[in-house]
C-alpha cells in the first residue's frame, strides 16, 4: 500500500492561484506513482484563528471544523504546502492550521511548492520550516519555487510548469518517499510505546 500524501492550499483569498499550482502538482505527484496522493483545500476546512481551549497536544477538541482538520491531517503520512508569500511571510491561513493540531504533524515529512513574484515564495517557506520543525515535522531541503506565477497561469486560469519546475518536483517527491519510509519507523515505534 502506498503512503498518503496530502497536497494541500494554503491560500484561501478569493481570487487565489493556489488551486491551479496545487492541481499541477497533486497530477505530477500521482503519475510519480509513489503515493497515494489527495488534494486537500484549506479553504474547505473554514479554520478561525484558533479557538481551542486546550492545548493542541491534549487532542482533546471542542470544535467540529478541529475534529474534521485533525482527521484530515492524521490521515497523510506526509504534505506538500502549496503557498503563497505575503509580506515575507506565509499565508495566516498556512500559520493558523499548522498551529491548530500537533500529535497529527509529528514524525512526518513535509515539503513546500511556493509560488510568487520574483522570489518565487522562497523567504515564505524560510519562515514556515521554523514552524514545522515545532511541529516535529521534516521539512524537505529540497523544493519547487515558482517564480512570476502569474506569467504560467494559461487562459483557461490552468498553471502550465516547465522542464526546470519538473525537474524540482521529481526531486523533491523522490526525497519525499524517502523520507517518508524512514519516518512511519519512528511513528511506528512511537505507537509501540517505550
Amino acid at each position: 500500500m502506498l503512503p498518503k500524501l496530502h497536497v494541500v492550499i494554503c491560500s484561501t483569498r478569493p481570487g487565489r492561484v493556489g488551486p491551479s499550482v496545487a492541481r499541477w502538482f497533486h497530477d505530477y505527484a500521482a503519475q510519480h506513482g509513489k503515493f497515494d496522493v489527495e488534494l486537500v483545500d484549506l479553504a474547505d476546512f473554514k479554520l478561525p484563528l484558533y479557538d481551542e481551549p486546550l492545548h493542541p497536544a491534549q487532542q482533546k477538541y471542542t470544535h467540529e471544523h478541529t475534529k474534521k482538520w485533525a482527521a484530515s491531517v492524521a490521515a497523510a503520512d506526509a504534505y506538500i504546502f502549496v503557498t503563497p508569500e505575503y509580506n515575507y511571510c506565509p499565508p495566516p491561513s498556512l500559520v493558523n492550521a499548522l498551529d491548530y493540531v500537533y500529535r497529527e504533524w509529528n514524525y512526518k515529512p513535509c515539503g513546500f511548492v511556493s509560488y510568487g513574484g520574483v522570489s518565487g515564495g522562497l523567504r515564505a517557506v524560510q519562515a514556515a520550516k521554523l514552524q514545522v520543525t515545532t511541529l516535529k515535522l521534516m521539512p524537505m531541503m529540497e523544493g519547487v519555487m515558482v517564480p512570476m506565477v502569474a506569467s504560467l497561469i494559461d487562459e483557461a486560469g490552468q498553471f502550465q510548469s516547465n522542464a526546470l519546475i519538473d525537474k524540482s518536483a521529481l526531486t523533491l517527491l523522490d526525497e519525499l518517499r524517502y523520507w517518508t519510509d524512514g519516518l512511519k519507523a519512528m511513528r511506528d515505534k512511537g505507537r509501540e510505546g517505550p
